[in-house]
């Protein structure tokens, strides 16, 4: 199982594993199997290949990035026992570039173009989530700050797709509406106000919950740091306002910047001293990183 270099969530103080769990990953890979051969199998393969065919292949890097979801490729080609040798060369993690070899498949010609697909799109798309996260991290390595992902994910995937910011050096959010309270505008407005809100929160979790609460103006920050907040949500904030919120914070809470966050302003928000930035992005439209699979038949 391949190793992350985060295994703990530092806003809610969930334990992490350091590798998905092989029950999600045989769940999902037997899910996108059947999806994609149906009732009838791979016809194409069936048509034009002999059923006694061998051959190797190999899943290279076509451009730069970092490895993520290669647990689940190993799962694709060994589903259902079908007698492929599926040998890794990389782990979770592992800085790609151009040409570089990440997997070498051998058996059954049938079986492993059956499962390549499936292999490829999980390699793909959790990569690409790993290797935007790394870009981003890369960007304000010179502060204290880290990334986080949210709750913006793809339904079904977000396990996955959470795994896969670990492995490009970020750092998980919630996982979900179960494991944390998190206090956004909409319940601060139905709730009558920031205070109001907090209060409610902390008489209903005690200690059993992380609660985190956003704001939107310094006006609202002081309110909730008078109200006992722990964990701040900085919604929309310029770096300059972020600066001032950090100062008033002064290490009461931890601090989170949302929203706004790209390559161009990332560097300014981390440098505001802000404690993490949390980014939909690296999850909801990350593009797939360029991996390929080479085959050769064999007679």
């Amino acid at each position: 199982m391949s190793l992350l270099p985060y295994n703990s969530n530092p806003l809610t103080d969930i334990a992490l594993p350091d590798a998905m769990p092989e029950a999600i990953i045989e769940r999902l890979v037997a899910d996108a199997l059947a999806e994609d051969l149906g009732q009838s199998g791979d016809v194409t393969s069936a048509a034009v290949i002999p059923e006694t065919a061998q051959a190797t292949a190999v899943i290279r890097a076509r451009e730069t990035g970092i490895l993520a979801g290669l647990d689940f490729a190993l799962a694709a080609f060994r589903h259902g026992d079908v007698g492929l040798s599926v040998t890794p060369h990389k782990t979770d993690g592992d800085a790609l570039a151009a040409g570089m070899d990440v997997l070498t498949i051998k058996g059954a010609a049938r079986a492993l173009l059956a499962a390549e697909r499936v292999a490829l799109n999980f390699l793909g798309h959790l990569s690409g989530i790993a290797s935007q996260t790394g870009k981003l991290a890369a960007l304000i390595a010179h502060t204290d700050a880290q990334i986080c992902d949210t709750r913006k994910t793809t339904p079904g995937l977000r396990a996955a797709e959470k795994y896969a910011v670990r492995a490009g050096g970020g750092a998980n959010h919630r996982f979900g509406l179960h494991d944390a309270i998190l206090i956004k505008d909409n319940h601060i407005a139905v709730a009558g106000g920031v205070g109001a809100a907090l209060s409610a929160a902390q008489a209903h979790a005690g200690d059993s919950l992380p609660i985190e609460i956003e704001v939107d103006t310094l006006d609202q920050l002081d309110e909730a740091m008078a109200a006992g907040a722990k964990i701040v949500l900085l919604d929309n904030m310029p770096p300059n306002m972020l600066a001032e919120a950090v100062r008033r914070i002064d290490g009461r809470a931890v601090s989170e910047a949302s929203g706004q966050v790209s390559a161009e302003t990332i560097a300014a928000i981390a440098e505001s001293g802000v404690d993490y930035i949390s980014i939909g992005r690296i999850t909801h439209s990350a593009p797939c990183l360029d991996l390929g699979l080479d085959i050769d038949i064999e007679a």
